[in-house]
């Protein structure tokens, strides 16, 4: 027998799936809170009357105890970091409060923004909450307005949405990254009037524009006669940014230094040893691609981040926005990191 046939008075659960919402949705309307546009309103109020649901001061509670959906958008074809991140994130649902949250995961394209809105539309219709890597895009700002406006909270999580209704963003600061990057650069060249480039996966992706954007401005402040010779786009992929790089060093660019923002740091790599250079290279992630890179000398530091650290607090900001629970925020702020050969973990 299913849950609308069973025997007893209806549940919370059983109005959420009449009116087509998530459980946290019909929780907030029953329970008058704030953040569910007004059609949405209307269908749970009339589920609510279709089946006779009485609410009462437990309901809540009881909404609470019977666990949470969470749906993870994270790009198709993973880099390593993302990978890992992944794990953590499953990690993170299966201990937040003895199994309360189930994950499910959604591996999209990054860089279209119609299949992330897709994406997006989905996860709001099926889940109770949203974790997201944002697309610097106004339709998905768009899409992440309308989850929030049907009562499911979206973080974004290493990559923002600045400007969308999302309940937070989980990440490092990466305007601040990008200047840890010139700085290091600025320091370590040995020209100091030489070029840069810069290895982006794509500038529509904003966790590494902000990094391009602090990278040009300390880069400027601090060490006026270094200049950005070139700014690539490598997808985050492997060969696509060795080709990248090639192609930029044969047509005559003789850099000083690269600084790879995104992923694909392999491919930095054999693009500098083809042309037979030695430039100063800076990357991101410890993974386990980029490890023995540094190992090697091929990378000279990394701009990390914890993506355990990231993973839990992308939970716990989800379970606070869905129970209303206070968080500590001092738990919540991600840490730059700067990993040279010497203290590699």
């Amino acid at each position: 027998m299913d849950d609308q046939g069973r025997i007893g008075a209806p549940t919370l659960r059983d109005v959420a799936r009449r009116a087509a919402v998530s459980l946290a949705t019909a929780d907030r309307v029953v329970n008058r809170r704030p953040g569910v546009r007004a059609a949405t309103i209307e269908r749970v109020e009339a589920a609510v009357r279709e089946l006779g649901f009485e609410r009462h001061a437990g309901a809540a509670a009881l909404a609470r105890r019977s666990g949470f959906h969470v749906t993870a958008i994270l790009p198709r074809f993973a880099n390593p970091f993302v990978a890992g991140l992944a794990e953590e994130l499953a990690e993170a649902c299966r201990a937040e409060g003895q199994r309360r949250l189930t994950l499910a995961l959604d591996e999209v394209d990054r860089f279209s923004p119609t299949i992330l809105v897709d994406a997006l539309a989905r996860a709001a219709r099926g889940s109770d909450a949203v974790i997201t890597m944002g697309l610097d895009d106004p339709r998905v700002a768009e899409a992440i307005d309308a989850a929030v406006a049907d009562g499911v909270p979206v973080v974004t999580l290493v990559s923002d949405v600045p400007g969308s209704k999302r309940h937070r963003y989980v990440g490092i600061d990466n305007r601040a990254a990008g200047r840890v990057a010139a700085t290091i650069i600025g320091r370590f060249a040995a020209d100091p009037a030489g070029q840069v480039l810069v290895v982006l996966g794509s500038q529509n992706l904003r966790d590494h524009r902000d990094r391009l954007e602090g990278f040009r401005a300390a880069l400027g402040e601090g060490f006026p006669g270094m200049s950005v010779a070139a700014v690539l786009e490598g997808a985050d992929d492997i060969d696509r940014t060795r080709a990248v790089v090639h192609d930029a060093l044969a047509a005559g660019a003789r850099p000083c230094a690269v600084y790879n923002a995104g992923a694909g740091s392999s491919g930095v790599a054999a693009a500098i040893r083809e042309a037979g250079l030695a430039p100063v290279v800076i990357g991101h992630e410890l993974t386990s691609e980029t490890r023995p890179l540094l190992e090697e000398g091929i990378l000279d530091a990394l701009i990390a981040q914890d993506p355990g650290h990231e993973a839990r607090s992308a939970v716990r900001c989800l379970m606070a926005a869905l129970t209303g629970t206070v968080l500590n925020e001092s738990q919540e702020r991600i840490r730059i990191e700067v990993i040279f050969p010497d203290n590699l973990p």
